[in-house]
């Protein structure tokens, strides 16, 4: 009885302090809640015959398995475990989860993908490689939500429903959580063997499965929880990226009434196959992935097929592509200029000038110098698109400039237009017209920022 009652009091002072006139798109009245706490709303979208065959179906959990799911739980991180039938497994072989934080006064919904690395060899997909490789390479605990796991409970404001300072409309909206542990920014499918470059272990089995996890988590999604008036697809790093390239097939399949993507520092640059990789950095690297992770093979036709006017030699056309076939939703990207992270993962491997660099500062130059090309193209193709917009701030001294939207949204800041990362959401989720567009062109501002105590003390965590 004790959740229950708690769930009642938190529901009913959520409701007191909310007038009618702040009531939103998806938003339940005073007593439909009120009786949603002992009836939990019940699935009204569920996976049709269809949408259960052909490329990456929508296949259910059968029936009789425990899933661990309680539907009248509100206010807490529910651990939902996935059946081998849905397809669904991390790339060591072991299950996948993920999980659900409810409210009982609304439909509105945001997923948030997991961001942490990416990887194709064995180094990268043991974790050997620390950030720089696979998140997760042992499969997901189901406590994982825990306190104790600041990196996943504590990661964003996006996902923290009593934040201390950072307020945003999404920590009022059920949550779902969804973990990352293929490599593959939720986007491959294949089995990949990685030998041990040491001949010490045996060869790494290893399932780059990112793109049939996240259709079990949407299958899951439609034949348990309403269909949202409202839903945010977000991510930072490689969950901004897989929030990206999985949104189309999200959107479509969980039709909501108002759809809405934040890609934060995930970025898919445009990188023609075969084109130069002196105008086109990212090259190498989506060589690299696209055969690694089976994108060609089966991910790029099917998201093709689901999006008319995807180019398929050119990941970057997402963007436009997005924009053209999704013109009633409001889509934004943002990252750091100076972002030390995502870069270092686009080329610090595939460029002998950098491999070889004689120097930290030299190496970083290099790296910064290619990220400004493909940054510097992005910014401009969103500046063009009405519903994709983009914000660029230039540098924030915590995790290597690294995704502006998670710890807090403060010092992601664009100073020289009096522009707030806030401004930036709150005109995605709430604005008309297009979506904010905004770049910054220096850094001086935000290194004379003054010593930072919290970001120091979490660089020396991460």
């Amino acid at each position: 009885m004790k959740p229950f009652f708690l769930a009642c009091c938190i529901a009913a002072t959520s409701l007191l302090l909310v007038t009618p006139a702040h009531a939103e798109l998806g938003d339940y009245s005073f007593w439909k809640t009120l009786l949603n706490l002992t009836l939990p709303p019940a699935a009204d979208n569920k996976v049709t015959a269809e949408q259960s065959v052909g490329p990456y179906p929508l296949l259910n959990n059968p029936g009789g398995f425990n899933a661990g799911f309680k539907p009248n739980l509100y206010y807490a991180w529910q651990t939902v475990q996935m059946a081998p039938q849905t397809g669904a497994v991390c790339g060591n072989g072991s299950p996948y989860k993920f999980f659900v934080n409810r409210v009982p006064n609304t439909s509105n919904t945001i997923i948030y993908l997991e961001g942490g690395g990416a990887c194709w060899d064995y180094a990268s997909c043991t974790g050997q490689t620390g950030i720089r490789g696979a998140r997760n390479p042992d499969g997901i605990p189901d406590d994982y939500m825990s306190l104790l796991n600041p990196g996943a409970s504590l990661v964003s404001p996006l996902v923290v429903r009593l934040h201390p300072w950072t307020r945003t409309k999404t920590q009022n909206w059920n949550m779902i959580y969804v973990p990352y542990c293929t490599g593959d920014i939720y986007s491959g499918d294949k089995v990949a063997v990685y030998e041990d470059p040491q001949n010490q272990k045996p060869p790494l089995v290893w399932h780059h499965n990112g793109l049939r996890n996240t259709r079990a988590v949407v299958a899951w999604l439609k034949n348990n929880l309403q269909r949202p008036a409202q839903l945010l697809t977000t991510g930072c790093s490689a969950g901004g990226a897989g929030s990206l390239t999985n949104y189309v097939g999200i959107r479509q399949d969980m039709a909501p009434t108002r759809g809405f993507l934040l890609n934060d520092s995930g970025p898919v640059f445009s990188a023609p196959l075969g084109s130069d990789s002196a105008q086109y950095p990212s090259r190498l690297l989506q060589d690299q992935i696209r055969a690694a992770w089976g994108l060609n093979d089966g991910p790029v036709p099917y998201l093709q097929s689901r999006l008319p006017g995807l180019n398929a030699s050119d990941l970057g056309s997402l963007y436009p592509a997005l924009a053209s076939n999704l013109p009633g939703d409001r889509m934004g990207h943002t990252h750091f200029w100076k972002d030390l992270n995502y870069s270092s993962y686009s080329y610090e491997r595939f460029y002998p000038d950098i491999i070889n660099a004689p120097d930290a500062a030299t190496k970083e130059a290099l790296i910064h110098a290619k990220w400004d090309v493909d940054t510097g193209r992005l910014r401009d193709q969103l500046a063009n698109l009405d519903n994709f917009g983009g914000y660029f701030p230039q540098f924030r001294a915590v995790n290597e400039s690294h995704c502006t939207s998670i710890i807090e949204f403060a010092n992601s800041d664009i100073q020289e237009q009096n522009l707030e990362l806030d401004d930036f959401v709150n005109n995605l989720l709430d604005g008309s017209g297009a979506v904010l567009s905004a770049s910054e062109s220096s850094d001086a501002a935000d290194r004379a920022k003054p010593f930072n105590l919290l970001y120091y003390i979490l660089d020396q965590l991460l």
